[in-house]
């Protein structure tokens, strides 16, 4: 454990802190789950059709209204656990395999922006097979997390 970056003061506040960033990290998913779905389904609508522009609205709401704000807190969660005494082992692998996987989910949530932007705009260029081979980025990622959660392989 590096003491320097524990707050001892939050122990006895880590079972709300873990409640708080599962249901967050459930949302986030969800939303993550999604977006890219939708995006599938609206590869098929013609740019300017009225099913493009609900299309338009469903992913800004689904992105601004839950999955970037479940993305915030369960980073504001997590980095709580991260600042609890006994939460994280520093030298153990399965917390590193976490955090890199965190943050490749963090990435593919920017990508999800940057391509709800491209819908937006009428500007997508991507078929509907990159975005249903997209759509399972997550799920991977999801495992990942949540074998080095459970399980903590010793590697």
């Amino acid at each position: 454990m590096i003491p320097a970056l524990v707050w001892p003061a939050l122990a006895p506040w880590i079972q709300w802190e873990k409640a708080g960033h599962l249901v967050s990290v459930i949302a986030w998913m969800a939303g993550l789950f999604y977006l890219p779905r939708l995006f599938v389904y609206h590869c098929e609508a013609p740019p300017g059709s009225a099913q493009s522009e609900t299309f338009k609205v469903m992913e800004r709401r689904l992105l601004r209204a839950i999955t970037t704000p479940a993305m915030i807190a369960a980073l504001f969660f997590g980095v709580l656990l991260v600042l609890t005494p006994g939460a994280v082992d520093w030298y153990a692998g399965w917390w590193w395999s976490k955090l890199g996987a965190v943050v490749l989910m963090l990435g593919f949530h920017g990508f999800c922006a940057r391509w709800r932007r491209d819908f937006a705009l009428d500007r997508n260029a991507r078929p509907q097979r990159f975005f249903r081979m997209a759509n399972e980025i997550p799920t991977v990622l999801m495992l990942v997390i949540v074998i080095a959660v459970i399980v903590q392989p010793h590697f």
